[in-house]
């Protein structure tokens, strides 16, 4: 690859830089979102991390509201060290995102996804981190069909033995009220040899797909499956 290449590559790529204040203030303001646009927002939780946890976060990705959902959940929820990879076409449009903890990927340039990645297993280095990825890459219908995951949540799942990577899936509805509702369910962390070779992509796959029936078959239905949240 030539200099100018590489000067490109790393000039593409947008860090992290968080702000303490901004955080807190975009996740009251996120909050505050929520709160007006849903009727109700219900919350089924299988996962509670600690002081010592590292977690990788994967959420299918079926709406607008998914890009600030991890900020929701981290702020009034997990409490983690986190991170998120968002896609660079995003972010060079939405730069403020990289103050609340959002990293670029991008989706069509091998060396640029690898970057990515390394910059992310060098996140969950550090204390308490947590990272909030859609492996599907792009926005899809919510479907309680097996998700089809691109590489990069195997590769990272490989390379970090000691995290926990847990699935958590969203459903928005409006079967009850002309106001939607949102439904969240953060599952259990999976547990499977990650020596496997194509039997690894599609456990975790299968793993977020039991949330999404879950939320499917319960969301707007039976109120006692869940806490209402906000």
């Amino acid at each position: 690859m030539s200099e100018r290449r590489k000067h490109k590559n790393r000039q593409d790529f947008i860090p992290a830089r968080e702000s303490a204040f901004f955080i807190r203030f975009f996740g009251w303001y996120t909050k505050r979102l929520f709160i007006h646009r849903f009727k109700h927002i219900w919350l089924k939780q299988h996962y509670f991390p600690d002081s010592n946890s590292r977690t990788i976060y994967y959420l299918n990705h079926s709406s607008w509201w998914d890009g600030i959902t991890p900020l929701l959940l981290n702020q009034y929820l997990f409490r983690q060290n986190a991170r998120a990879m968002m896609e660079d076409k995003q972010m060079k449009q939405y730069k403020f995102f990289r103050w609340i903890g959002a990293f670029s990927v991008s989706l069509n340039e091998t060396r640029g996804s690898v970057r990515s990645l390394r910059y992310a297993v060098k996140s969950m280095q550090r204390d308490n981190a947590s990272l909030f990825i859609y492996p599907e890459g792009k926005i899809v219908p919510f479907s309680t069909s097996q998700p089809e995951f691109q590489g990069g949540l195997n590769w990272l799942y490989r390379q970090l033995p000691e995290v926990e990577v847990v699935p958590i899936g969203t459903y928005i509805h409006t079967l009850r009220y002309n106001r939607p509702e949102i439904h969240i369910q953060i599952g259990e962390p999976v547990q499977v040899n990650k020596r496997l070779g194509p039997g690894l992509q599609t456990t975790l796959e299968k793993a977020l797909q039991k949330q999404l029936i879950e939320l499917h078959q319960y969301g707007g239905f039976d109120d006692a499956y869940f806490l209402k949240w906000f």
